[in-house]
Order: structure tokens, then sequence, then C-alpha cells
């Protein structure tokens, strides 16, 4: 039985209507999403054939003998001219599944983003950690790609990335950049970052921080004078610090906090949040700066204390979530209303609106 669905028209269309993410299953109708919501298309539901053959021109050579056996599978697939997609293949009730989600070729800086300037400081590091953090589809890849790209026009450096699979595909500007795929280029994450550290790298970009062998290697990276870039799926800056924190034994907990004190250099949290006007999404951000303030905190297992020295943080260039909500009402990017929806503590967002807590200094964020 052969398929009469064109996949590369149907995901040029998807890329030239500003959707992030495909999903596409048997027995349903291809589904978008558009400015976080879920939308289905209107045409008939996927065949077996139309999956088969999708899957069949889709998935690169090197996994193809892992389909049989494969309940999950992550690879890119490109359309040149048009875009690249980071793809997910899975099976639902014993049919092929699949989630492409859009890797544009252009990369945006800070400006374009709408990121708080702020943030661009983590760049000009010479060594340490930078953790991107926030739920799937917050943006993390293209914020972690923009640190990337400023790097590549700014300095003279090596970066060398090692992601499942590869999004961004960055052109060598002033830096010599390398990328390397797990399962293609390199076995592991934790592997990619230890042979990294034997090729001359500045500085080393992880997709993702998954287990501790990974978190080992990128904080060891980081202490022998690396500038590392990573994600986790965590919501704030103090749950970040837990989650690395709580992936080792009680007994080496204390050990990694001195380890985390020394070469943590900041978090970022983010979600992206409906425009007031229009479609699209603006970044709302949490950002933590490690100043030696921080760093006491974290010796001393005063983790909570963070969100302080976060909210009070405005001359060393931190701000809380809240205040990013807050800023972006105020200069009218979204409503209150959906400020609030996005909130985790909206009695303070309701405080920062009525004027009583300010919190943050954030005049010059988004500025």
């Amino acid at each position: 039985m052969t398929s009469s669905f064109n996949l590369d028209s149907f995901l040029e269309k998807a890329v030239k209507t500003d959707s992030s993410d495909i999903h596409l299953k048997v027995g349903e109708r291809p589904m978008l999403r558009r400015d976080g919501l879920i939308l289905k298309v209107e045409m008939p539901a996927l065949t077996r054939a139309d999956m088969e053959q999708i899957v069949n021109n889709t998935v690169p050579d090197f996994v193809k003998n892992k389909l049989a056996e494969a309940t999950d599978l992550d690879y890119s697939y490109n359309i040149p001219g048009i875009a690249r997609f980071r793809v997910n293949l899975s099976r639902s009730l014993n049919e092929y599944s699949l989630v492409f989600r859009i890797i544009p070729y252009a990369i945006s800086n800070f400006e374009k983003l709408h990121l708080p300037v702020a943030m661009q400081q983590f760049a000009d590091y010479n060594n340490g950690i930078v953790l991107v953090t926030g739920p799937t589809g917050s943006g993390k890849s293209t914020t972690l790609a923009s640190f990337i790209d400023y790097i590549n026009s700014t300095y003279q450096k090596h970066i060398i990335t090692v992601e499942d699979p590869v999004e961004f595909v960055f052109t060598d500007k002033k830096c010599k950049i390398t990328q390397r795929q797990v399962g293609i280029d390199t076995t592991t994450f934790a592997a990619g970052i230890k042979y990294a550290l034997r090729q001359d790298p500045d500085v080393i970009l992880v997709g993702e921080i998954r287990d501790i062998e990974t978190l080992d290697s990128a904080l060891k990276a980081a202490e022998t004078g690396h500038l590392v870039f990573s994600t986790l799926h965590t919501n704030d800056a103090v749950q970040t610090i837990y989650r690395i924190i709580n992936m080792y034994n009680p007994e080496d907990r204390e050990t990694v906090r001195r380890q985390l004190a020394q070469t943590l250099r900041g978090t970022i949290a983010q979600k992206l949040v409906k425009k007031a006007v229009g479609k699209g999404r603006y970044p709302a951000c949490e950002m933590l700066v490690v100043t030696p303030t921080v760093k006491d905190f974290i010796l001393k297992d005063e983790i909570d204390s963070i969100y302080d020295a976060i909210k009070n943080g405005s001359y060393n260039d931190m701000f809380s979530m809240n205040a990013s909500l807050h800023k972006l009402v105020e200069i009218g990017a979204i409503t209150k209303e959906t400020a609030l929806e996005a909130s985790d503590d909206k009695n303070e967002l309701e405080q920062f609106f009525r004027g009583v807590y300010r919190g943050t200094k954030n005049g010059d964020l988004y500025e």
C-alpha cells in the first residue's frame, strides 16, 4: 500500500505558519503546536502506510537496524532551505508516533529573542558551568544556541557541543566549532565530555544533563578551566541546585555542594508566555548569579535562602520569575492575566502589581 502524504510539503507549511512542533500518529489527523496550543489540521487521518513511509524516509540509516525493537528514538531530519527538525519516534498502542520539533537555520541573538540583556554576561566567563532550565518547549535550546553564537562572533575559542541529536548547526566565525552527536560521534554524553577534554576545548555545550555520569563529567570540565553550558528540566534556580545535589548519595552531598559552589556561575529558568497582541510568545526568565553570598548559602546547605538573594539581587543583575513577568506586563508585552497564569507565586506577583512589593529593580531587564 502506498502513501499520498507528502511529509516535506507538510513540514514546510508548518514552518511557515510559525508552529513549534508537529505531531503525527497512525489513525489521527496531523497536529501542530502553535503558541503553546495543540491544533488539529483539517486533513485525513494518517494511515499505517503513511507512517511507515514517513519513518522509512526520515530515520537515519545508522538506527534503522534498531527499528524493529525500538520503543523510543531521537534523531534529526533536515529539509535544505527550510529547517532542521529534532524528531522523537515512539510507539503508542503499538503504532508509530512521531513528534518533530522545528529547529530554524537562523540563530537569533538575545535582542531578537527578547531575552534580558543581563544574561549575556554568562557567555563572557572563561570557566564554570551555566545551566538553562525549564520545561520541555520553553526555549532552552534556542537560548543555548544564542550563547554559542555570541561566543562564536566575539571570541577566538574552540567550542565543542555534545548533543542527542544535534539541533542548531553552527558555522565557524571567530571560533572553531566541533559538533558531536551521541550515538554517532560519541557513545554517551559522559564519554563525549570526557574525550572533549582531550580536544583542546574552551567551551563545551552539553545538550542535557540526564544522569549522574554526565553531571560528574560536566562539573569536572568546569573545574578544570572550561566554560560549560547545559540544561536541566527544573523550574527555578533553587530547584536546580536541589536537583543536582539530590542526584548524589547523602554521604557525597557535602562534597558536591563544595564543588557546585566553586563551579556554578549561574542559572537561567525560562517560560514562554503568550504575547498580549498578535501571535507568538515572550520568554519570562529567572536569573541567578552565583555571588559570594550565594556560594555561602550552597556551602552551608541553606539553599532556600537563595530565593531571597534573587529577589533582592538587582545590583548583581539577578531577578526573579515574578520580576520578569511583572516587567513584561509593564511594557505591554503580555497581559496581567497571562502573567498570573504563568506565575508559581501568584500572591507575590499580585503584590508587584499593587506596588506593595517591588522586589528586583528590573527597569532595564528588556532594554
